[in-house]
């Protein structure tokens, strides 16, 4: 791990403070049931800035002539530590992260006030979690309450979330390289998920090929609950039961990516269960693939967002139209918005420490502009339910292809390239495992 990546984030961060508080705590465990804990995950905002991974803690950067880091964490514990595993401790924390000064978490509630007063901004994001705005809240009403002695609270607050959305957009060489690997593992778990799916197996053994993939290459987590939807099922957007037969004939639409030190991927891939597309299969996927290209040739810098998602629509409204979903014409349909009756969804979404990562889409009332460091998904798609007005053969048809897109100075980086999305490469992976 680059430490001094890390470290330069914070700096940065500092520098564009310039002078004030910022407090930015992880996230809490939480109880699954009883004395279970769900298994911890770290807030994104924090780990951005320290690399820290455990829970009980809190980062506190203080701007201006003398700009300082302190972390505030859990103590050592030789108890605790046999029962849960290993603390840094403040001081072994300070070392190992590079932090100006490392603290008890126990302390952080007496130290705040002095922390704060005289500061003239607090930079905390109010209202993404309670617990802590009502400790942040004490410590300033404690502060006021000694303004005949000289303190004041700082007069201006503002959402440090939104200073590091900023930051946290562009991809430094660090993160683009966590990326890389969690990408190229959930590309492996993908052509294994092609290559062991048969007609009378259940979705969640295929998930389990998935998840046994990512574990094997080094992934923490899944980046999300993984989608295996098969037929019909592959018409929810959000379908993650995934304990349905697989059947002969049908497709399964597999939505999955893993998580490397914080960073996600996102991958979907869509194909038929026998290993062979049906006429109408590949004539939709092919829609969707030729939509996605098109979104894919539409990023790269001075393009702005919905540029691709534009690109996409057009295809996907043209093919709709040529299949016989849709009736009129390409400048109605696009206008009244018909193709939404089969694709409902936007073409891609930041991607990073969250699956849908930190950022803002637009600058006041105008797209942003793609530059050199983003990284989003491209993800156009086509779900086709059973309907009167809509051809048999396309009944219960789902097909979605997502991609991992870096923004490049002159184009992108498709990351995530090496699961297979041709129809000839799917169909001969699949047929050689048979």
């Amino acid at each position: 791990m680059n430490i001094e990546a890390f470290r330069a984030r914070r700096n940065r961060l500092l520098a564009q403070m310039q002078h004030g508080v910022a407090l930015i705590p992880t996230a809490p465990e939480r109880v699954r049931n009883r004395d279970s804990h769900y298994p911890y995950r770290f807030d994104s905002y924090f780990y951005y800035l320290s690399a820290f991974r455990e829970p009980e803690a809190v980062l506190v950067l203080v701007a201006g002539d003398e700009q300082k880091s302190i972390l505030f964490c859990r103590d050592k514990d030789t108890e605790r530590e046999i029962w849960d595993g290993f603390r840094h401790g403040p001081d072994g924390a300070r070392e190992v992260f590079r932090i100006d000064e490392a603290h008890s978490i126990t302390k952080f509630d007496e130290m705040l006030p002095e922390l704060i007063a005289n500061q003239p901004t607090l930079f905390h994001s109010m209202g993404h979690d309670d617990g802590f705005d009502a400790r942040v809240v004490a410590a300033l009403n404690r502060v006021r309450a000694n303004s005949r002695a000289g303190q004041h609270a700082p007069a201006d607050i503002r959402d440090v979330r939104a200073m590091i959305d900023e930051m946290r957009l562009i991809k430094d060489e660090h993160e683009l390289s966590t990326m890389r690997r969690s990408a190229a593992i959930s590309s492996e778990a993908h052509r294994r998920a092609m290559q062991t799916t048969r007609p009378g197996r259940r979705e969640y053994e295929v998930e389990a090929e998935l998840l046994h993939v990512f574990r094997l290459g080094g992934s923490q987590f899944p980046a999300y609950s993984p989608i295996v939807a098969g037929g019909a099922n592959a018409c929810v957007l959000h379908y993650v039961e995934n304990d349905a037969l697989l059947n002969d004939g049908e497709l399964v639409l597999i939505d999955a990516g893993c998580e490397v030190d914080g960073y996600a991927s996102d991958i979907t891939r869509s194909f038929p269960v026998n290993g062979r597309f049906s006429g109408p299969q590949r004539a939709v996927y092919q829609l969707v693939l030729a939509a996605q290209a098109a979104a894919v040739a539409e990023i790269r810098p001075g393009r702005h967002w919905n540029e691709p998602h534009d690109a996409a629509v057009k295809v996907l409204a043209q093919g709709m139209l040529d299949l016989k979903l849709l009736e009129g014409s390409l400048d109605g349909v696009l206008e009244s918005a018909a193709y939404r009756k089969f694709y409902m969804h936007r073409t891609g979404h930041w991607l990073g420490l969250d699956v849908h990562d930190a950022g803002e889409y637009k600058l006041g009332d105008a797209w942003r502009p793609l530059v050199p460091g983003m990284m989003l998904t491209v993800e156009p798609g086509c779900y086709i339910r059973p309907a009167d007005d809509v051809p048999r053969a396309y009944w219960n048809i789902g097909i979605r292809i997502e991609d991992d897109a870096l923004v490049t100075s002159n184009g992108c980086e498709l990351i995530s390239a090496a699961a297979p999305k041709q129809v000839d490469e799917i169909e001969a992976l699949m047929r050689d495992a048979a």
